[in-house]
């Protein structure tokens, strides 16, 4: 086994973007493509943004033992993480960099333990997070209703994580995720 990095955060606090620009910098990070079972959105892709799978096929993954950790997420929508993935990566020597949602996160950092660090991604606030849920424009009111009502109980989870990075100004916490990195990888 080798180290990983989890980045977690209530939907729209910008960890995707974060972890972007990690990606560009640091070359022995490799992201983590999970799996779905939602359809794509806007301009994602299978095996890069995600795998796509229905929820027939991501069930009968779940009956193999593929997946390291999952759960759904929303009624009817499941995410994991596939051990083929984690196992693809590490063969290179890379350093695995999951962004999950926030339980997600936690379970991985159960099963990794010191192999792991784990970075929780705040917005600013729930109004900010409504904000740039709204201007993302890929999703229903009812849906953005839904997911700031999830992120108020995801921040309550904040204190579970090796590490909590406010989010108020991209490259400030960028810079803030870099030095944590860092730290993590020297060790």
């Amino acid at each position: 086994m080798g180290k990983v990095i989890i980045f977690s955060a209530p939907s729209g606090s910008g960890k995707t973007t974060i972890v972007k620009q990690l990606l560009e910098r640091y070359p022995q990070l490799e992201f983590s493509v999970s799996a779905t079972s939602r359809a794509p959105r806007g301009t994602e892709r299978d095996g890069v943004d995600y795998y796509f799978l229905s929820h027939e096929a991501f069930m009968q993954a779940v009956a193999e033992n593929r997946f390291v950790e999952w759960e759904e997420v929303y009624k009817g929508t499941c995410y994991g993480t596939l051990r083929s993935e984690m196992e693809r990566i590490w063969q290179k020597g890379h350093i695995i960099a999951f962004d999950v949602d926030v339980i997600g996160g936690i379970n991985l950092k159960r099963l990794f333990g010191g192999d792991a660090c784990s970075v929780f991604v705040m917005p600013p606030s729930v109004e900010e997070l409504r904000r740039r849920l709204e201007n993302r424009g890929t999703d229903a009111p009812e849906v953005i209703d839904r997911r700031v009502a999830k992120a108020e109980f995801e921040l309550t989870k904040a204190p579970e994580f090796d590490h909590v990075v406010v989010n108020d100004r991209l490259d400030e916490a960028v810079d803030r995720v870099c030095a944590i990195l860092n730290d993590f990888i020297a060790r």
